[in-house]
């Protein structure tokens, strides 16, 4: 069997093309310019996590019920409970944008950036605000919120979705909201199912940090410095172990 070997794009200071920077590699440079540098300018990733099967299951079988009632204009039972009178966005664009490897996309001219990334679904409310929906499927007793430390990463991502269909001169909703599928856990059995328990959580988002990320990450592409070690960064710190050992 022959097998097929992608070279990873990485980036040339020299070259003119536009690069790809992604929504996750962003969130990437938030949280670790280091991470950032040797994944997009030295081409050594992260070491990768075993995919969330269920997870993309519980996302799939969203989209195709949203679906339903995008192609019907008709309002998903979860927007009744919350009282909010919106729809599914039907555009012919929706499964470009809703794929991981093209998504919503936007070339950013100061950077020579063509910022991009899949979202999950859109509703249009009834003055034509266009609203970003991010699913999130869980299991957990304790009562959800987005304070949580790890869940402040979930508002850079819709940020960034907004700003990215903001750019595309959509007329987006400063409000989105997080659909929450927590799994029940505390059944007598298992029985061959999992019971889950919907929840929509808004976020007003402030996207006005996107655009200056982006010269920040391109100032550090360009160097030709590896950025010091993020303190709290665990890969680093495994990085750097495994050097001392």
């Amino acid at each position: 069997m022959a097998f097929t070997y992608y070279k990873k794009r990485i980036f040339d200071p020299k070259s003119e093309k536009p690069f790809e920077l992604s929504r996750t590699k962003i969130d990437m440079f938030f949280q670790c310019p280091r991470c950032f540098y040797m994944d997009r300018r030295l081409g050594i990733s992260q070491p990768s996590i075993p995919a969330f099967t269920l997870n993309k299951a519980v996302d799939e079988l969203l989209k195709r019920e949203f679906d339903i009632h995008r192609k019907a204009q008709t309002t998903p039972e979860i927007l009744q409970k919350y009282n909010i009178d919106a729809v599914p966005f039907n555009h012919p664009d929706m499964d470009i944008w809703r794929d991981n490897f093209k998504g919503v996309r936007f070339y950013h001219i100061p950077t020579n950036f063509e910022v991009f990334g899949a979202i999950d679904d859109l509703w249009i409310d009834k003055q034509g605000k266009i609203i970003v929906v991010d699913y999130k499927a869980t299991s957990t007793i304790k009562e959800i919120s987005l304070d949580d430390k790890w869940k402040q990463g979930y508002k850079r991502q819709m940020e960034i979705y907004q700003w990215l269909l903001k750019s595309n001169g959509l007329n987006v909703s400063d409000v989105g909201y997080f659909l929450f599928c927590n799994a029940k856990a505390d059944k007598d059995h298992f029985g061959a199912k999992l019971e889950f328990e919907t929840m929509l959580l808004p976020h007003k988002g402030e996207n006005g940090w996107v655009e200056d990320i982006l010269f920040k990450a391109k100032q550090c592409l360009m160097s030709e410095q590896i950025p010091d070690q993020t303190p709290g960064c665990e890969y680093c710190k495994y990085a750097q172990a495994v050097k001392k050992i």
